[in-house]
């Protein structure tokens, strides 16, 4: 991505994940959990004086606002999942968790930075090595399913990027940008999942049906 500002739309997410299919199920596929004790690739580490939080889903207006203002079509009314708070003020609000045909879930949500300096989501991307190329993005974000004892991984192209979104550089104080990122999907039983990220905490969601 050329364009920090610009997140992937939907025609992009779609056209990606049908060629990049077959090698992303090979490279991100689920992972059996040994005890499935809710820990996994999220919010382990949160700087002492920031404790992270994770709010019960409930609706409210997801204000979407970019620095350069005007009009933004995502700045209605939306439902909110869960919201995750976590470092240097910065909040997480999913607004949608579909299954998609394909075998996909896509979850779909806002960042704000309610901080008094700029953010930059490196430490979002994860430890994983083989996701390194995404950059500042979502790419460490995992979906657990703690019934089925799985865990289920960003998904990602032939080149190693995730399937999310990318370029979350210099998010200013009081900025709100979308997201996406699209995982392998749980069983069709499994309706819900706890979302994790990086140095965030965790937050159960429900999915839907796309």
């Amino acid at each position: 991505m050329t364009d920090d500002h610009v997140p992937e739309g939907r025609e992009l997410m779609k056209t990606r994940r049908v060629a990049v299919f077959g090698a992303a199920l090979a490279v991100a596929a689920t992972v059996t959990l040994a005890g499935c004790g809710g820990g996994g690739g999220g919010g382990g580490d949160d700087k002492a004086g920031d404790k992270p939080s994770a709010s019960a889903p409930h609706t409210t207006p997801a204000a979407s606002k970019d620095s350069g203002g005007g009009d933004d079509p995502s700045a209605s009314a939306a439902p909110v999942l869960a919201q995750l708070k976590g470092e240097k003020s910065m909040v997480v609000t999913i607004n949608s968790a579909t299954r998609d045909d394909g075998g996909f879930v896509t979850v779909q949500g806002v960042l704000t930075n309610n901080g008094d300096s700029s953010f930059n989501a490196t430490a979002w991307a994860g430890a994983e090595v083989a996701v390194q190329k995404s950059g500042a993005s979502v790419a460490g974000a995992v979906l657990i399913d703690e019934s089925g004892k799985k865990r289920y991984y960003v998904l990602r192209d032939t080149e190693g990027k995730c399937l999310c979104t990318m370029g979350l550089i210099m998010i200013k104080p009081n900025e709100t940008r979308p997201f996406f990122a699209q995982f392998p999907a749980p069983p069709a039983a499994t309706t819900q999942v706890d979302f994790e990220l990086p140095t965030m905490p965790p937050a159960k969601i429900t999915i839907s049906e796309g």
